[in-house]
């Protein structure tokens, strides 16, 4: 996904979530680590009004090739035997009461880049589903309230309301996914956003088995 723009396709994109899963249903981190960095382009060939998710993403996401690339690599395969290594060892700070210990454990990562997902999801099933006449900036606050406003100082989230307001068309929008058509768009977001959807979801229940969501 390094060639010109013009090759640039969200459907590729959306559906390279497919490949982040195994039939045993795991979530492979080389995949997961490379559809996020598809979902960045998206969001940056759109301006600098999402740059203050994409670059926490992308900070996100070196910390995570780094943990790939580590003597303990082979732990961060997937995401389950990511957890499993860090909750096993107590790699990851569960206790929010005492001092953060592993700002950068995997756990910590994958989660913020999870809620990240959450909101994008939402979003981008908001253009799915919405009338030619919808206004953007209402979509993507809708979104970003359910998700991730909740983790958000009162001040970010006033500065997020506003850039919102500068947001594009929903016809832009749907424009810059490069699949054609807006028409053609929305019915690739129908085929190809399940996909997303079924890589949360199971991060979602891994995360709540082991008492993660919450993580400091």
């Amino acid at each position: 996904m390094d060639g010109p723009e013009t090759d640039f396709n969200l459907k590729v994109v959306l559906v390279s979530f497919k490949q982040c899963l195994t039939e045993e249903g795991e979530v492979l981190l080389d995949h997961y680590i490379a559809s996020w960095k598809g979902l960045v382009r998206f969001l940056n060939s759109l301006g600098a009004v999402f740059s203050f998710i994409s670059k926490d993403v992308v900070s996100k996401l070196q910390i995570m090739e780094h943990l790939r690339k580590s003597p303990q690599y082979e732990h961060y395969t997937s995401l389950q035997s990511m957890v499993a290594y860090e909750v096993g060892n107590k790699l990851v700070d569960i206790d929010r009461s005492s001092r953060s210990r592993y700002p950068n454990s995997g756990c910590r990562t994958v989660l913020r880049l999870h809620r990240a997902l959450h909101w994008l999801r939402l979003f981008l099933e908001g253009l799915r589903t919405s009338p030619e006449d919808a206004r953007t900036s209402t979509l993507c606050s809708d979104a970003y309230n359910a998700t991730l406003a909740a983790y958000h100082s009162w001040i970010i989230r006033q500065a997020v309301t506003v850039a919102f307001c500068a947001l594009p068309t929903r016809k832009v929008f749907l424009e810059a996914m490069n699949v054609g058509s807006s028409e053609q768009a929305v019915e690739m977001l129908g085929e190809a956003l399940p996909f997303i959807e079924h890589v949360y979801d199971i991060s979602q229940k891994l995360y709540a088995e082991h008492s993660l969501l919450d993580l400091p």
